[in-house]
Formats: C-alpha cells, structure tokens, sequence
C-alpha cells in the first residue's frame, strides 16, 4: 500500500500481506503479516479472534490490518514500530489494536508495551494484542506480571501462537468456514503455522527451578512463603495447563479451557497466592479443564512428593439405583478400557465419613469389596482417575512435560470420553392420572372422597 492510500493517522505502513516480501531473517515480520492477512480475509478466523477480545464481528463489519505502522502523532522518543495494526470498522464505530509480535524463544519486553500503551493512548488506539510463544489462561489475562499490574488504562490482550493454531485447527476440522476459498486459505495458513520454520511451538520444558523445588520438598525442605523460585514455576505451570487445554482442543474438535474458581477469574494474584499456598502444604500442582458435553471436569494433579500425575473425573453415584454394589457397577459398565494398570476409583460417603478407594482391576473382580467397613452406607459420588508415577522423569524440566502431555490426552481418550453423568429420569404421568379430567377439581375431590390411609 502506497503512503497516499495509508489511513490519515498513519506516516508509514502496508496492508498486511499474504506473501510477504520479506528477508528470509525475518521469520516475525513474515508469520505475522501473513496471520494478519488471514485474519481480514477469513470471515469466521477473524471473528473468532476478534471476539476473544471482546469485538463482535457482524456481516457490516470491515477489518482492515497493516504491519510496520508509524503514526502521525508520534513521539520521537518512541523509536519502536509495533508489528501490525488491526482495525474494525462498523458503521460509524471504530476500533483499534496495536500488535506487537515476537516468535520462536523470544519473549515479549515490558517496557517495549508500556511504550506501545503510550503509543496507544495517544493516537486514540483502543488497545494492545501481543503474540509469542507465552501462554495466558486467557486472552485477557496477560503472561507477563508487570503488565498485569501496570497502571495504564490502554488494556493489553495475548494470543499464543498456539491459540492462533488451534483456532485455525478447530475452524478447517468442523468445516465451519463457509466460503470455499477461505477455508483452502485457513487451511494454507495451518499448514504453514506447523512448519518449524514459522517459529511457532508448544510450551515444552519447564524452568531449571522446576528440578530445585522438587529436591526442596523430596528432601522434607519446607517452600518458603516468598519465593522466586516457586513463583517462576507457577508461571511455567499456568503456560503448560494452557497449552495442555489447546492440545485437548485440536484432539477433540472442540475449545477446551481451563475451569477457575471464580475468584480466580481476571484475578491473577490471588490464584498465584493460593496455588503457592496449595504447593506449600499439599506439595502439589492442580489444573482443570472443561471438555464440551464431557461427564466432567478432568482434574490434573502433579504431585510433587509422590513424583506423579493423576488424572480423573469425579461423578455423582445414581440415585435410582438403591445398593452400593449396584452404583459400583453402573460406574464400572462405562469404564471400556482393557488396560487398567493405574486405574483407580475413590468413593464418596455420605456425612464425614472418610472416602475409599480400590483400583478397577479388583472392583471389576468383585464389586462388593466396595462395600467393605461401610455396610451402613450407600455411595454417593465416585472420582475415576489415572494415577502414573514417573520417578526421575517427573523433576526433569522436558520430561514432565512429554509425560504430562502423554498421560492426560490418555485417561480422556481411553475412560474420560466414555464416561456419562447420572441423570434423573423424566416424571411419568401416572395411570390413574392419565386425563386432564382426572385431575381436574371433580377428579381431585372424588379421589379425595375415596382416599383410605
């Protein structure tokens, strides 16, 4: 795009370009022209993206997207060119998100977005969007702390490269994308975001601190209340829970996200002060995704002194079955794996009565051992879980990862999709009650004339 066809807020700039013609160095600039280009021109990939951010992107919407923008009103003490610009225009409404983008093992720079915010705030620019290999939780909760807690008004989105990925993945395998040409270009654009030269990865170690908290706590050290060593981990730990969730999205076809507690929600601090206090007293790590139409949450727990990884699904026992030993097999009936090694189901009591638990190989072998010094109870809820203990590959900053990423995707493909939540059966109209006369006032009032205790 020529200087005279630029927008009048902007000195320098081009549209972004589906083959950009780019130095072969300049792996950046090329991956994000070309998802910007994508982005305007997939009808559904843009409005999925934009609406992470909090944009709706109706059939009168018009995105427009630049890469190497230099405002009008540009401080000179800002030297920076951000990587891109998107703008959505509806009617008379305009809105505006400065990108900044870095691939591969580059990590974004703080102080390069505070200078963005600025750049933003002054140039009427609704908003910040970074890309890189970090994860977020979510778009709107940044990976970086310092800017999570800085005092800036202009908010600061972030898409992973993965989320990128995965939105194109899901979009071209639902078929979901209803101009032909469009979809053979999100597919382009998928083929190109998985080949190593575009720079785009999984989170795959954790931190070298990850290997000193697991000799603290195996040696019986106590993890100290304030810790940098502990809070690097709990950053890498949230990047891997996310890109965990993205792996199970690309796997099923569907989005899946991590379930927070609601005070967790759009509050970063208090989910690191208590996942710190949980990694102090429990010496554990725990994450829960939520998979569409799933029996269940699946509960991911990484247990530090015990070196292993437990995966489950906690279900309510059904009501209408009355026994114990008939609830155990309602549970059992579903579980259609063959391999079993390492599957196990804890039972929930009624009261305070303290849980059970039996591995499936000896419950399907005799489902009334589950009954065993609770004959006066019936069970009333179960959690179906697969527990792996990985000895030395659990403290090794890329093993943990594989492993995880092994053992997860394994319980949900093999037990968790086959599992089904109890539901009550829809009321029968009884047989003496089968007509709008039977109970009717006449009806009622005969029926009480007859009534025998």
């Amino acid at each position: 795009m020529s200087t005279e066809q630029l927008p009048d807020y902007l000195k320098q700039g081009e549209s972004a370009r589906l083959f950009p013609v780019l130095s072969t160095t300049s792996k950046e600039g090329r991956t994000t022209s070309i998802v910007l280009a994508c982005l305007c021109r997939i009808d559904e990939f843009g409005a999925q993206l934009l609406a992470s951010v909090g944009q709706k992107v109706g059939k009168r919407a018009t995105i427009e997207t630049f890469t190497e923008v230099v405002f009008q009103k540009q401080s000179a003490a800002i030297k920076d060119r951000p990587d891109g610009l998107i703008t959505l225009k509806v009617g008379s409404r305009q809105w505006r998100a400065l990108v900044e983008a870095k691939i591969g093992n580059s990590e974004l720079d703080p102080d390069q977005i505070e200078r963005y915010r600025v750049l933003a705030k002054d140039n009427d620019v609704d908003c910040v969007i970074s890309i890189s290999n970090q994860f977020a939780t979510s778009p709107d909760s940044h990976p970086i702390e310092a800017v999570r807690k800085s005092r800036s008004r202009i908010p600061v989105f972030h898409w992973s490269w993965m989320h990128i990925l995965t939105t194109a993945d899901l979009l071209v395998s639902g078929e979901d994308v209803a101009d032909v040409d469009q979809l053979l270009l999100l597919n382009e654009l998928r083929r190109f975001l998985t080949h190593e030269s575009a720079g785009v990865k999984g989170f795959d170690r954790m931190p070298k601190e990850w290997s000193e908290l697991n000799k603290l706590i195996s040696s019986g050290g106590a993890v100290p209340a304030k810790s940098p060593m502990v809070q690097v981990v709990l950053e890498a730990w949230h990047q891997e829970t996310r890109d965990l969730s993205l792996i199970l999205s690309r796997m099923t076809g569907m989005t899946v996200s991590e379930k927070l507690p609601r005070k967790h929600m759009g509050n970063p601090t208090q989910r690191q002060k208590d996942e710190l206090n949980n990694l102090r007293e429990k010496h554990c790590l725990n994450c829960t995704l939520a998979i569409p139409d799933a029996a269940a949450p699946v509960d991911v727990t990484a247990d530090v002194m015990r070196r292993s990884v437990d995966v489950g699904m906690t279900l309510r026992a059904p009501d209408d079955k009355k026994t114990t030993k008939a609830r155990v097999n309602w549970l059992l009936r579903q579980i259609k794996s063959s391999e079993t090694e390492g599957l196990f189901i804890r039972l929930f009591w009624p009261g305070t009565s303290e849980p059970t638990q039996y591995s499936v190989a000896e419950l399907r072998e005799n489902p009334e051992l589950s009954s065993t010094g609770k004959e006066h109870l019936t069970v009333n809820g179960f959690h179906v879980f697969l527990s792996e203990r990985l000895g030395a590959k659990f403290t090794q900053q890329t093993n943990f990862i594989a492993e995880l990423e092994r053992v997860v995707p394994k319980f949900y493909g093999e037990t968790g999709a086959n599992l089904s939540a109890w539901l009550r059966k829809a009321p029968q109209i009884k047989s003496e009650r089968s007509t709008g006369q039977d109970v009717s006032p006449s009806g009622i009032a005969e029926d009480a004339e007859s009534f025998e205790t």
